[in-house]
């Protein structure tokens, strides 16, 4: 985040993430800006599993997340004493693993007398951007879209957002997942499918786009893996064959993520887009995006690649500017798995 963006006193904040499989905390100053971000994955923890435990991850927040904010505060070169504001994830997300952060967030902030604020995981993907040193002017559409969410959102500025469409089943991501699992490949399935595409042939196969035949600006993926297993039980799975179907998966996804975008930028007249959130790492979608946004005559902003996973860099930047704003969280432990995003106030200062 640029200095120009928090002018003022001196105002410093740690920031914890733990809403699923990313132990991550961060600490940001509004003038000096992001002094460090610390994170361990724990892909290989779940990765016997094919997927996220929940249980598993709790626990594992449970050991990592303490020597993690030593390790931030270290090379911060930031003593305790001289935080003033800690901002954790309460939600949405894994319910056990929200909790680890929010107790050790909120007891960090009790034993210190500082402010604490619980931050919605969602508006720090939405936020991330601005630690970008060119960051995107409000208002914008973002498209967000990961393992757990696909929506496109008017953002107007920071808390004032509105809902213009969302998947009505699978998350993009979760479609990269499922179908990589019929093709064979490790968890996490997305990027692993993107780099098997890559070897694939175009036109070898073609998957349905849903619901890009009728307006609005609502997605559904769920169909895609049937399609695939349809598909794959009427040839023989070489390799080739596996690269050439992971192509036409990522293809079908790609064109419908940026058809949809560029509807929702001619519905609202707005002229810049906000990618964010974890499949915004995908490089054909990058690609597809940059030429049909120019095509418009609009731009494009993306968080930098270790941004669009899960990170508490993003959760600084949005529990920073309600600190900042004089938002607080009373002594309670909170954690929500389900949280809307439209119910969060709007800032006023």
């Amino acid at each position: 985040m640029q200095n120009a963006k928090y002018p003022g006193t001196p105002f410093r904040v740690l920031a914890l993430e733990s809403s699923c499989d990313e132990s991550a905390v961060a600490v940001l100053d509004r003038e000096a800006g992001l002094l460090a971000h610390e994170l361990y994955s724990q892909v290989d923890l779940h990765r016997i599993y094919g997927g996220v435990v929940p249980e598993l991850a709790s626990r594992d927040h449970v050991r990592r997340l303490l020597p993690l904010v030593e390790a931030a505060l270290r090379s911060a070169d930031t003593r305790p004493d001289e935080l003033h504001g800690i901002a954790y994830t309460e939600g949405p997300g894994l319910i056990g693993a929200l909790l680890t952060g929010a107790a050790l967030a909120r007891s960090l902030a009790y034993a210190l007398r500082i402010p604490a604020i619980g931050v919605h995981h969602l508006e720090g993907h939405l936020l991330a951007p601005l630690l970008e040193p060119e960051a995107p002017p409000f208002p914008h559409v973002a498209l967000l879209v990961s393992g757990g969410h696909t929506m496109l959102i008017e953002v107007l500025g920071i808390g004032a957002y509105r809902l213009l469409g969302q998947t009505r089943d699978d998350a993009a991501g979760e479609a990269f997942d499922k179908t990589a699992k019929l093709l064979g490949l490790p968890y996490p399935g997305g990027p692993a499918l993107a780099q098997l595409a890559a070897q694939g042939r175009p036109g070898a196969f073609r998957f349905p786009r849903p619901m890009l035949d009728r307006p609005g600006l609502e997605f559904s993926f769920s169909g895609l893996k049937t399609a695939v297993l349809h598909a794959l039980k009427q040839v023989e799975p070489t390799d080739a064959v596996r690269a050439d179907v992971a192509w036409a998966v990522q293809d079908a996804i790609v064109e419908t993520l940026v058809a949809k975008a560029l509807r929702a930028l001619d519905e609202t007249a707005h002229q810049v887009l906000v990618v964010c959130g974890g499949v915004g790492a995908n490089r054909a979608l990058r690609e597809r995006l940059a030429a049909a946004v120019a095509d418009v005559g609009a731009r494009v902003y993306y968080p930098r690649m270790e941004f669009c996973t899960d990170n508490a860099a993003m959760i600084a930047v949005a529990g920073l500017a309600r600190l900042l704003a004089g938002q607080h969280a009373d002594l309670a432990i909170r954690a929500r798995a389900q949280w809307p995003l439209d119910s969060l106030p709007a800032l006023t200062a």
